[in-house]
């Protein structure tokens, strides 16, 4: 069992600068849901606040659900990512995840795209 640990802190040191690539390619991905999922709050919060927006409640409210599933869907997918990426890196088979960044890249752009229509139907 000890031999295992030391194996593999051994194998981790080995990569040490691409196993520190990827945390902060992770904390990016963090920083990124929490900041979607923080403007989702503060667009519900600024509609219920105030009374002149045209846009409907459920608008709004999709726009909140939006931006939470793309902050949980995005905190979900970048933890599977790492994990995969820290093994690959090991096991020197690292292997780009493309359906991760289009799947993400999709979402995001639903929650910009119905940020910018709220924000264009504020300005009516």
């Amino acid at each position: 069992m000890q031999a295992e640990k030391e194996r593999v802190a051994t194998i981790d040191s080995k990569y040490i600068q691409q196993h520190l690539a990827n945390e902060r390619t992770y904390l990016a991905w963090i920083r990124t849901a929490i900041a979607i999922t923080g403007i989702g709050f503060l667009i519900i919060n600024l509609h219920i606040k105030s009374s002149f927006y045209t846009l409907p409640n459920a608008a709004v409210q999709w726009i909140g659900i939006l931006s939470v599933l793309a902050g949980v869907s995005t905190i979900i997918f970048s933890t599977v990512s790492y994990f995969q990426k820290a093994k690959q890196i090991n096991e020197q088979t690292f292997r780009t995840s493309r359906p991760l960044i289009l799947f993400l890249s999709t979402l995001m752009f639903a929650v910009v795209a119905m940020f910018g229509l709220y924000f264009f139907a504020v300005l009516l």
